[in-house]
């Protein structure tokens, strides 16, 4: 269900309706106090526990609890797991568990959460309580999985559409980014609230400066901030009017401000997921608003470095190299961005939407039908086993070992590509994923393989124009 959705109404009014308290697991501990103090205003028994609360303000909460005193108890994955916690709840009448943010159990996932793997406990140690598990942003394979973790194979899904038609998409290259948001800010949204993420923390503070000399009210958000001004400066944004929040990743999850007129990255996002998410914020009022990015050559080398200097497996960061790709190939395409982005998890959206850049302005594109065959060729040809890096050496006839070890030396496809450089042919293959004429296959190592859309497109049925090839390159 898309952010703004109405997700916390699904588990606020049963929790309401049943007899006992739900509890609500969440991430978001800064959060938490915001949502409480809503609820409470509204008349809902409501309350919190984690770690900020000092022992005597948990006891009293607990104490509600027991008793039969609240309808709504937000509580912290690390808190819930905790023995003391769970006897408490052995308790208590308990109305349902709700799973707040349950993409954080999916370990392929941009917030993945330790601690929510071990929230399959409470199918184990509370049988007869119902769960609903929620989330913005799940593909299939995020849905199934967190499915599997949670317990919850058998559950009905219910899936909404993730369109949020009122929200308009615009992706450029960057070319003085500084300039370009304040242009952006200026023309467009001079007095209106909205969010800037940034990629460090250095890039934060430095832009919300330069934001406040330039006439902007900006605050900084990230998690090198003293937590009394991270605190402060979220209250601020959301309770006054007019604020821009310059942010890290680190701001956002669970705010719900209606009037953010638009969000801005001066960095590209890691993913997909995360840019929908990230963008989500804007317009949850239902009118207007923006998302606004400019990315290049440096963001993807940065990205790509902290990837490969992570701690996870060669596995895991295969699967963030594919979802960056798929982010650049969203950046890259010649059609419709909303086409795109709901493809990408797994909704069809018949007409170009109207509201994009692409629709709006058409971009300059090349007539890419025969380098997309050849691409199309080169997967299939090789048994749709191998990712992009090997396709692209047989499409240029580079003699490699790897080459000359599957015989694909041999194949007709085998330097027919030579007129097109390394990064041209890795901007096809990120748009053929992006329009879905390819599909990326994690679990054998980023292979792709053809989709049934690249049958006609083969067969010379049609034709493809693409992108003219950016400067941020790469695949």
């Amino acid at each position: 269900m898309p952010t703004g959705g109405g997700k916390s109404l699904c588990y606020q009014l049963p929790a309401l309706v049943r007899p006992g308290c739900g509890v609500v697991v969440s991430p978001l501990i800064a959060l938490m106090q915001d949502q409480v103090d809503g609820l409470r205003e509204l008349g809902v028994r409501a309350a919190y526990l984690n770690s900020s609360l000092d022992p005597a303000s948990a006891g009293a909460v607990e104490r509600a609890l027991r008793d039969g005193e609240l309808d709504l108890l937000y509580v912290a994955p690390e808190r819930l797991l905790q023995p003391r916690t769970l006897e408490l709840l052995d308790e208590a009448t308990l109305a349902l568990f709700a799973i707040d943010e349950a993409h954080c159990v999916s370990q392929w996932g941009h917030d993945f959460r330790a601690d929510y793997l071990e929230l399959d406990i409470l199918a184990e140690r509370f049988p007869g309580v119902p769960r609903i598990a929620l989330t913005a942003t799940a593909d299939a394979r995020t849905r199934g999985e967190i499915a599997r973790r949670l317990g919850l194979e058998d559950a009905r899904q219910f899936i909404a559409s993730f369109d949020r038609p009122n929200i308009r998409y615009r992706i450029a290259l960057k070319d003085n980014p500084r300039q370009q948001l304040l242009r952006f800010l200026r023309d467009e949204h001079p007095r209106d609230a909205g969010i800037v993420y940034c990629l460090s923390r250095r890039k934060v503070d430095e832009t919300a400066r330069w934001l406040r000399q330039q006439g902007f009210e900006a605050l900084p958000y990230h998690a090198g901030l003293d937590s009394a001004e991270r605190a402060a400066n979220q209250a601020r944004f959301l309770r006054e009017e007019g604020l821009v929040m310059v942010a890290t990743i680190a701001f956002g999850m669970g705010i719900d401000k209606p009037d953010v007129r638009f969000v801005a990255h001066l960095d590209l996002p890691k993913t997909v997921e995360a840019y929908y998410q990230e963008t989500g914020r804007a317009g949850r009022d239902g009118l207007p608003a923006d998302a606004w990015l400019v990315y290049g050559l440096q963001d993807v080398m940065k990205l790509r470095q902290m990837m490969d200097s992570s701690q996870g497996s060669e596995e895991h960061k295969r699967a963030e190299q594919q979802r960056l790709n798929a982010m650049l190939g969203l950046c890259e395409i010649t059609g419709c961005r909303r086409q795109a982005l709901l493809g990408y998890f797994g909704e069809e959206l018949p007409e170009p939407c109207g509201n994009c850049d692409t629709c709006l302005e058409p971009v300059d594109t090349w007539d890419g039908t025969e380098a997309a065959r050849m691409a199309l060729s080169a997967v299939y040809r090789t048994g749709q086993r191998f990712g992009v890096g090997h396709l692209v050496d047989v499409l240029r006839g580079v003699d490699s070992d790897k080459v000359r070890q599957f015989a694909h030396d041999n194949l007709p496809t085998f330097g027919v590509g030579s007129a097109l450089d390394v990064n041209q042919w890795r901007s096809v293959f990120r748009q053929l994923v992006a329009s879905a004429y390819l599909a990326v296959d994690l679990e054998r190592y980023g292979a792709l393989r053809l989709r049934e859309k690249a049958r006609p497109l083969l067969k010379g049925e049609e034709t493809l124009p693409l992108r003219r090839d950016s400067r941020a390159g790469g695949g």
